[in-house]
């Protein structure tokens, strides 16, 4: 019996279309888009299964304790990767894969995008045992899905000659079409490429290694250079750095003479633009997709997604309708595309919204503002059991701390004493202080910040238990 297919997670990527749910502080796969789960939950949830073994998950320097904490939510044990910078799926594909081979010198990888939906999981895992026939046999197997329309949005797999499983050798890949070449590719069997990819640990390495010699050689220095930090495995920076910032598809399987493609009948989406809500997810009795307090009168064929606030419409059609806690977003579904560039220009604009949310997660928890003056700030503080913030000091604010619910340490100076529910305690401008739950409830405090300056650079750091700067 073969050992069971080791999968690999790529979890690092921005999500900038689906703005203002998705932004650079917490992308669109740590987020319940569809349902109460994150995509990257549910992407782990699908290899729960004696098919596979446990997953590799590789992710960013800012996500790795959130990848974590949403895997033990769901009972997943991961192991965490974390990539020192953005280097594409090329260069996180080979260092994930480099992983598992030493898990397994024999390991069969299953590498999947963490922010894609897919509603069958029992179809996901038939392709999947469909093509690791291909697989075995030396073939880097992508997974190609049955088109449902012509879609522009993605790119297009032509499969050829019948290989091993069901699965066929790869005639030609080609980019996203307009819309006319779409039709004409659904017409003439091509499939859509859905960016997941099925292939002996040798295999892909080997194909690295003969036609990206430098990328090859960066990523296994990384891998031998990597050391273990509080459970995560982290890559030597200095030789990830040298890497070339290349998509998989561009580095090996556009050149290769071993691609392989297993066509997946089941649904499938990116989910790359708030538009392909629309497509994956149930509309009501007018064409809409509504999530969270949403009242609509005469609207129809819309997306409109509120994360807490009422949002309402009335005789709207075929529009896009994003509110959150700081940002409304309003556009044409037809133009859903567009939302990068809005970001972008809200990013030379400067403005925090375009990368921030209101509430920021860390290590041991999230905060979250709820009211701001001139020489103010009020925050929502939640601290997750045997949570603990960096001992630390400020040089232009001074805060108090009021516990609302669960069982508080506080440090300040010399002093360390408990602050329980409706119990408040000060901290001065300049006293190093810290923070934590020593309970086994999450501790929830509200923190009223005074002084000249309150941005969360006025922190130094004298100890931190998650070793950041």
């Amino acid at each position: 019996m073969p050992s069971p297919i080791i999968p690999i997670l790529l979890a690092g990527g921005a999500g900038t279309r689906l703005w203002p749910v998705s932004r650079d502080a917490l992308p669109k796969q740590f987020l319940p888009l569809v349902g109460d789960r994150s995509t990257y939950q549910e992407t782990l949830l699908r290899v729960r299964d004696a098919m596979f073994a446990p997953p590799i998950v590789i992710t960013g320097p800012n996500f790795h304790f959130f990848a974590r904490r949403q895997a033990e939510e769901i009972g997943v044990d991961v192991t965490v990767v974390i990539e020192p910078m953005r280097r594409n799926s090329g260069p996180a594909i080979a260092a994930a894969t480099a992983v598992a081979r030493g898990r397994d010198p024999d390991a069969a990888v299953l590498a999947l995008a963490a922010d894609h939906i897919i509603l069958d999981a029992d179809a996901f895992r038939a392709t999947c045992a469909a093509g690791r026939a291909a697989a075995e046999a030396g073939h880097i197997v992508t997974f190609g899905i049955k088109p449902t329309e012509p879609k522009t949005a993605y790119g297009y797999i032509l499969p050829g000659e019948k290989i091993a499983g069901g699965a066929h050798k790869v005639a030609r890949f080609v980019e996203k079409p307009d819309a006319a070449t779409a039709a004409r590719y659904v017409l003439e069997g091509y499939l859509w490429n859905s960016g997941n990819f099925l292939f002996r640990a040798d295999v892909l390495l080997a194909e690295l290694k003969r036609l990206e010699p430098d990328m090859s050689e960066a990523i296994e220095a990384a891998v031998e250079g990597a050391t273990t930090d509080l459970g995560f495995l982290r890559l030597a920076p200095d030789a990830f750095a040298r890497a070339s910032d290349k998509s998989i598809d561009y580095a090996v399987m556009e050149k290769t003479d071993r691609a392989a493609v297993v066509a997946g009948d089941f649904r499938w989406s990116d989910i790359g633009s708030w538009d392909a809500l629309f497509d994956i997810t149930p509309r009501d009795a007018q064409g809409n997709v509504l999530q969270g307090p949403v009242v609509a009168m005469d609207t129809h064929d819309c997306v409109v997604h509120s994360d807490s606030r009422l949002t309402t419409l009335v005789g709207v059609q075929d529009m896009v309708v994003v509110s959150t806690s700081d940002a409304v977003m309003v556009v044409p579904r037809a133009r859903a595309q567009e939302v990068r560039e809005l970001v972008a220009k809200l990013k030379s604009s400067q403005r925090p919204e375009a990368t921030e949310h209101r509430r920021g997660h860390r290590p041991w928890g999230y905060y979250e503002s709820i009211d701001m003056g001139d020489r103010f700030q009020v925050k929502r503080i939640v601290v997750t059991p045997g949570g603990m913030l960096s001992l630390q000091k400020h040089r232009h604010r001074s805060e108090h701390w009021i516990v609302v619910r669960g069982t508080a340490e506080v440090t300040v100076n010399d002093t360390v004493r408990t602050v329980h529910e409706n119990e408040s305690v000060y901290i001065p401008i300049g006293s190093v202080h810290r923070l934590a739950n020593p309970g086994r409830i999450p501790l929830e405090l509200i923190e009223v910040q005074t002084g000249s300056y309150l941005g969360e650079d006025d922190i130094v750091r004298l100890d931190d238990i998650y070793k950041r700067g």
